[in-house]
C-alpha cells in the first residue's frame, strides 16, 4: 500500500510497531490520567480561585462523565469517517492529537486565569477533548495492521504488543498524576481549620503534557518508521478500486447473513449491560473511594487514583492465566456467549465486594471501609473483562456482511456509547446533594441493583447460548494456540478502547 517503504525491524517486528506502541502508550496515559481526576474535580468544593474544583453535585458530576465517556465512543465513527475519506490516518493522528493537548490545557487552566467563568472554560476544554478524540482514537490501531502483509504470522503477535502498551499507559496514569495533584497542591486555613487543597489542574496539566509527548514522538519518526503508510485516505481508494472493477452492486441479505446480525443486536444488549456496571469504575466507585474508603497504609494515605491503574495491571497479570486456561479446556473450551455470560457473573460478583464494603460501614457515613473491598471489586471486574475478549469488535468483524461492516461496527459503538450514558445515568442516583448517609444508602441501592441485574443477564445469556451459536452458522472457530487466544484475551483492551485491527 505504501510508496515509501518503513524501515528496519526491531525483536523481529517492524520498528513502526514500537513507535505506534509509545505513541498509543502516551496518548492512553493522557485519556486515564484525565478520566481519574475528572470526577473528583467536579464534586471537589470551590475553596478559592487559585485551587478546589467546580463545587458539583455528586450525581451532577456522574451524569456528566457519563455523558463524555458516550461522546468518546461515539466521535470516532466520524473521525474514522474523515479519515478514510479525506485526511488519511497520520494527518488525522496529528490534527486529533494537537486537538486533545489543548482540550487538557484548556482543563488544567487556573481558575484565576478565567474569573467567573472556570466553567465555561471547562466545556470548553471537553468539548475539544472529545472530537481531537474522535480523529485520533480510531486510525493509530489501524496503522499496526498496515505494517504487515496479509498472512503474515507475526501479525497477531504485534498487536498484543500494541494492546499492552495501552494498558502500560493506562497503568501508570493513576500513579502519576496522583503524584502531581498531590505534589502542586497547597495548604488553606478554612473555617480555622488547616485543609490540604489538591492541584487538580496539575493534574490535568500532566495529562496534557502526556499528549504532547504521544504527538513529538509521532511527528518526529513517523516519515521514517512508517513510510507512507497512513498519508492516503485508505477506504477512498478502496472504493474507487471496487468501482473501477464494477464489484459495486447491492444484494439482498441472506437467511445466514440476517441471523448473523440477530446475534450483534442480541450481543449488543448485554454489552449495554456490562459496561453500564463496569463503568462506574471512573465514576461512582470512584468517588465512592474517595468518601468512603480507609485508603491508609500506616501513616501514608493511598492515592484516589492508584485504584483507576488496578484494571490495566491486573489485565496484564492475568490475561495470559486465562488463554491458558480456555487453551487447558480444550474441547470443553466455552463458546462465546457462555464466556460472555460468565463475564457478567463475575461483574456480579465484583459488585457484592461493593455491597460489603458498605455493610462493613454499618450505616455509619463516618466510618470507613477497608480498601480490600474495591481492590476485590476491580479484580472481578477484570475476569469479566478478559471473559468477553472473544466477543465485541472481534464478532462484529466475523458476523457482519462484508457490504455492511462499517454499518454494523458503527452500531455496536452507538451499543458501548448507551452503556456509557447509562452508567452516568444510574450512578447519578446516589443523590443531588444529599447527606452522606443518603449518599451511602442510594450507593448500596445502586450496587446491590448492578449486581442483581448482572447475574439474572448472566443466567439469561447462558440460556440463549446455544440458539446464538446456531445463529452464527459456523462463524464461531476455535483458537488453537495460546499465543491466539493470549493475542484475543489482551484483545479486551481494543474492544473497550473503540478501536479495530480489523476496521478495513
Amino acid at each position: 500500500m505504501s510508496a515509501v517503504k518503513p524501515q528496519g525491524t526491531f525483536l523481529g517486528h517492524p520498528k513502526g510497531l514500537f513507535l505506534l506502541f509509545t505513541t498509543e502508550l502516551w496518548e492512553r496515559f493522557s485519556y486515564y490520567a484525565m478520566r481519574a481526576i475528572l470526577v473528583l474535580y467536579l464534586v471537589d468544593q470551590v475553596h478559592n480561585q487559585g485551587g478546589g474544583g467546580l463545587g458539583w453535585t455528586q450525581a451532577d458530576a456522574l451524569s456528566l462523565y457519563g455523558t463524555f465517556t458516550a461522546l468518546v465512543y461515539l466521535t470516532p465513527l466520524i473521525g474514522g469517517w474523515l479519515a478514510d475519506n479525506l485526511l488519511g490516518q497520520r494527518k488525522s493522528i496529528y490534527i486529533g492529537g494537537a486537538m486533545m493537548a489543548i482540550g487538557q490545557f484548556l482543563l488544567a487552566a487556573p481558575h484565576e486565569w478565567v474569573p467567573g467563568s472556570a466553567t465555561q472554560m471547562f466545556y470548553l476544554g471537553l468539548g475539544v477533548l472529545i472530537l481531537g478524540n474522535g480523529l485520533f482514537k480510531p486510525n493509530i490501531s489501524t496503522m499496526v495492521g498496515d505494517l504487515y502483509e496479509e498472512g503474515d504470522h507475526r501479525r497477531d503477535g504485534a498487536f498484543t504488543i500494541f494492546y499492552m502498551g495501552i494498558n502500560l499507559g493506562a497503568a501508570l496514569s493513576g500513579f502519576i498524576v496522583a503524584w502531581a495533584y498531590t505534589n502542586f497542591g497547597y495548604t488553606d486555613v478554612i473555617g480555622g481549620k488547616e485543609v490540604f487543597i489538591n492541584n487538580w489542574q496539575a493534574g490535568f496539566f500532566c495529562a496534557g503534557v502526556g499528549m504532547v509527548i504521544s504527538l513529538i514522538i509521532q511527528f518526529l519518526f513517523a516519515q521514517k518508521l512508517l513510510g507512507d503508510i497512513g498519508t492516503v485516505p485508505a477506504a477512498k481508494l478502496e472504493k474507487q478500486k471496487a468501482e473501477a472493477s464494477g464489484q459495486v452492486r447491492k444484494e439482498p441479505l441472506t437467511k445466514i447473513e440476517r441471523d448473523r446480525i440477530k446475534v450483534i443486536m442480541v450481543m449488543g444488549l448485554f454489552t449495554i449491560i456490562f459496561w453500564a456496571g463496569f463503568e462506574q469504575a471512573g465514576g461512582l466507585m470512584n468517588l465512592f473511594t474517595n468518601e468512603f474508603t480507609d485508603r491508609y497504609i500506616g501513616s501514608w494515605e493511598v492515592p484516589t487514583t492508584y485504584f483507576q491503574s488496578l484494571n490495566a495491571i491486573f489485565i496484564v497479570l492475568f490475561a495470559p492465566v486465562i488463554a491458558s486456561i480456555w487453551i487447558r479446556l480444550g474441547s470443553k473450551e466455552p463458546n462465546s456467549p457462555v464466556k460472555f455470560a460468565l463475564g457478567l457473573i463475575l461483574l456480579g460478583i465484583g459488585f457484592l465486594f461493593m455491597i460489603g464494603a458498605v455493610m462493613q460501614m454499618g450505616g455509619d457515613p463516618s466510618a470507613k471501609s477497608s480498601m480490600w473491598w474495591l481492590v476485590g471489586a476491580y479484580f472481578f471486574h477484570t475476569m469479566g473483562e478478559l471473559c468477553l475478549s472473544p466477543i465485541g469488535l472481534s464478532m462484529v468483524t466475523k458476523l457482519a456482511p462484508l457490504r455492511i461492516a462499517s454499518l454494523m461496527m458503527g452500531a455496536w459503538f452507538l451499543f458501548i456509547a448507551a452503556a456509557n450514558k447509562v452508567a452516568g445515568v444510574v450512578g447519578s442516583f446516589i443523590g443531588h446533594g444529599g447527606g452522606k448517609e443518603e449518599q451511602l444508602a442510594n450507593a448500596m441501592s445502586i450496587f446491590a441493583g448492578i449486581a442483581i441485574t448482572a447475574a439474572i443477564s448472566g443466567v439469561i445469556l447462558y440460556f440463549m447460548a446455544d440458539k446464538l451459536v446456531d445463529w452464527m452458522h459456523g462463524a464461531e472457530s476455535k483458537a488453537h494456540t495460546e499465543d491466539e487466544v493470549l493475542m484475543e484475551e489482551i484483545a479486551v483492551t481494543a474492544e473497550h478502547e473503540a478501536i479495530s485491527k480489523n476496521s478495513h
